[in-house]
């Protein structure tokens, strides 16, 4: 079977993004030559996380900026990062209130758009967690 995919322009990608939904990020060939399901954290949904931790079946992440790691006392996982890529996890975290073990969609909803909201503290967050923050590259693709 041969069909087309149809790529979207990053124009139509931000859209989409800004409007909550999800878009698919395709790494080079050089990295792990994958794509990425991703949403915007503020607008992330129980339902959403659901389907990414059903159907990606990865490593739910939520990557914030190096910035927004030091403002939530956020330290990498590892000093020493010998993974074969290096991905730069933090220590993982859970939102603390309105949330139980952290375990589930909603926990981890609730904590992906509180890791967005600018007004969270380091002490909205218990460590460990059940969402795993990383070190987002600066000037990425959006």
């Amino acid at each position: 079977m041969d069909r087309k995919i149809k790529l979207d322009t990053i124009e139509e990608a931000i859209r989409d993004f800004k409007d909550g939904k999800f878009i698919i990020v395709v790494d080079d060939e050089d990295r792990e030559n994958e794509g990425d399901l991703i949403v915007a954290a503020e607008k992330i949904t129980p339902e959403q996380v659901n389907f990414m931790l059903k159907n990606a079946r990865g490593v739910l992440c939520a990557p914030i900026t190096m910035r927004r790691c030091d403002e939530l006392q956020l330290p990498r996982q590892v000093e020493d990062n010998t993974s074969v890529l290096g991905t730069p996890f933090t220590v993982t975290v859970d939102k603390l209130e309105g949330c139980s073990t952290g375990v589930s969609i909603q926990d981890r909803a609730a904590t992906i758009r509180a890791l967005a909201d600018p007004s969270s503290t380091p002490e909205t967050f218990g460590r460990p967690g059940h969402v795993n923050p990383l070190y987002a590259q600066e000037r990425g693709v959006l």
